[in-house]
C-alpha cells in the first residue's frame, strides 16, 4: 500500500476540480473545455471561466466570444482563470482582445500529517457565523460582494466543510475555512486581525483546520496564496506546503487594477 510519504502529490487537474468544488457558484455552464461560473461578482474563482482541458481547441476564438457573451448576459466583466490547463494560444488570443493579467497566485500543496493538530481553543463552526465574518472583514479585498458569497456558501457546498474560529481574551481573533474533498483538504480565508498578529494564531487555526480535515479522511492540503502575500507564503512554507503551480486572471484591460 502506498503511504502518505511516498504517494505523489495531487496533479493540477485534481486540485483545480477540488478548488471549484470548494468555492461554489450558483450559475454554471460548460463550453468545450471551460466551466463558466458566476456568483455576485466577488471572488475570482466563483466568477470566472476556468479551463480544464489543455489540449488544442480549434474553435477557441469563437469559444472566447461565446464566453464573453455569457458574462455580459449575467452582468459581469469577462474573467478567465489562466492555469497550466489553458488550451494552447489562450493567453495570446485574450491579449489581442485587450485583456491584461491580474492577481497572480501560488497554488501550494503538502501533507496534512506535517502540521495538522487539534486545538481545543479553536471553534469548529458549521457555517460563517457572525464572529467568523467579523474577523474575515478585517482582511484585504473583502468587499460586500465577497462577503455575500461567503455568507451563502453553506447552501451551495457539496462537500464537508468547517469554519474555524479562534478567540483571544474572548475577542474573535483569527479564522480559516476548510473543505474535505476525498483526499484533498482546501484551506481558505486564513485571516488574523491586525491587532493579534505575530502571536502564532494563524498557525493554530491552520493546524486545527488540518486536524478537522484528517478526521474527514483527507491526506493532502492545498491553498492558494497571492504572490504578493509574503507573510502568508512564509506561514504556509512553515507548514510544509510548497508550490504546485501558479494561476492568474485575465480581464479586459479596463477591469484590471
Amino acid at each position: 500500500m502506498t503511504s502518505d510519504a511516498t504517494r505523489a502529490m495531487p496533479g493540477v487537474l485534481e486540485v483545480e476540480r477540488a478548488t471549484l468544488t470548494a468555492v461554489p457558484a450558483p450559475r454554471i455552464a460548460f463550453d468545450g473545455g471551460f466551466v463558466l461560473r458566476s456568483f455576485a461578482g466577488g471572488t475570482g474563482r466563483a466568477n470566472a471561466a476556468c479551463p480544464l482541458d489543455p489540449t488544442p481547441d480549434p474553435a477557441l476564438e469563437a469559444r472566447i466570444a461565446r464566453i464573453e457573451g455569457f458574462y455580459t448576459r449575467v452582468g459581469l466583466r469577462p474573467r478567465f482563470r489562466s492555469t497550466p490547463l489553458d488550451p494552447p494560444g489562450l493567453a495570446g488570443l485574450l491579449t489581442s482582445r485587450g485583456y491584461a493579467p491580474h492577481d497572480e497566485s501560488h497554488v501550494i500543496c503538502g501533507l496534512l500529517s506535517g502540521f495538522a493538530a487539534a486545538d481545543p481553543a479553536c471553534e469548529i463552526l458549521a457555517g460563517p457565523a457572525d464572529p467568523w465574518m467579523e474577523v474575515l472583514a478585517t482582511a484585504e479585498h473583502q468587499v460586500p460582494a465577497r462577503r455575500e458569497e461567503k455568507a451563502r456558501m453553506p447552501e451551495l457546498l457539496g462537500v464537508p466543510a468547517a469554519w474555524i474560529l479562534l478567540r483571544s481574551a474572548g475577542i474573535p481573533a483569527a479564522c480559516a475555512f476548510v473543505t474535505a474533498d476525498g483526499p484533498l483538504a482546501g484551506l481558505f480565508d486564513l485571516v488574523v486581525r491586525p491587532e493579534f498578529r505575530r502571536r502564532g494564531l494563524g498557525q493554530r487555526v491552520m493546524a486545527a483546520a488540518g486536524a478537522w480535515a484528517v478526521e474527514q479522511g483527507a491526506r493532502f492540503a492545498y491553498a492558494q496564496v497571492a504572490c504578493s502575500n509574503a507573510a502568508s507564503l512564509a506561514l504556509n512554507a512553515g507548514l510544509g506546503l510548497t508550490e504546485l503551480y501558479r494561476y492568474r486572471y485575465l480581464l479586459p484591460e479596463t477591469a484590471a487594477r
